[in-house]
């Protein structure tokens, strides 16, 4: 059975990213009409990483100090 077709208008999305279009050529090189910082600066604000979510900040200030 094919799978459905979904409207891009039905999507929501931030306003920030408004009109991001973002591809990657044959070569496997990423092309998008949004600065790449500008980008990370986005997702650093926007989401939460997976790899930080059990430590606690106590748990980061400890290792700082030990260093």
């Amino acid at each position: 059975m094919p799978k459905k077709k979904t409207d891009k208008d039905s999507s929501t999305s931030n306003k920030d990213l408004e009109n991001f279009d973002i591809k990657i050529n044959e070569f496997g090189e990423i092309s998008s009409n949004i600065d790449i910082d500008k980008l990370n600066t986005f997702l650093n604000e926007n989401v939460e990483d997976k790899k930080f979510k059990d430590i606690k900040e106590e748990d980061i200030e400890n290792e700082e100090k030990e260093e």
